[in-house]
């Protein structure tokens, strides 16, 4: 992960994209792969995905293909569509805590919901805003 951070930030300033970190399933992603190509393949994957990155967060969207296929295969053995939702629900609030540095009321915010529904789906995934600041 040092060298996917290290290419990130080389390449996202060489491309004036403010790209600040890589997600949580893309992280997952990258260390599954077995990496046939070594250094340069990584370094290629993540060129690909700041070019494609229109955020400020690499998601596993953004990845090339051939690292999509591993999850995609997996996910359609082993999750239902409510499971899908519920893992993008909680990557995005743990993507608002970490923006808003475990302070509920700007995740809130940022995701449009109250405080109230934020707190209930902290409780459901079992959420500590405290571990992200």
């Amino acid at each position: 992960m040092l060298l996917a951070d290290y290419f990130l930030e080389r390449i996202a300033a060489e491309n004036n994209k403010n790209i600040s970190r890589i997600s949580t399933p893309a992280i997952e992603m990258l260390t599954r792969y077995h990496w046939p190509g070594n250094i340069r393949e990584l370094e290629n994957c993540i060129e690909r995905a700041v070019l494609l990155c229109d955020g400020d967060v690499i998601r596993s969207e953004h990845l090339p293909p051939s690292l999509q296929m591993i999850k995609k295969t997996e996910t359609v053995a082993k999750r239902s569509l409510t499971e899908i939702i519920e893992n993008k629900e909680r990557e995005l609030i743990i993507d608002a805590l970490k923006k808003s540095l475990g302070f509920q009321r700007s995740a809130a915010k940022e995701l449009g919901i109250t405080e109230r529904i934020l707190g209930y789906k902290l409780k459901k995934y079992g959420i500590r805003p405290r571990y992200y600041i």
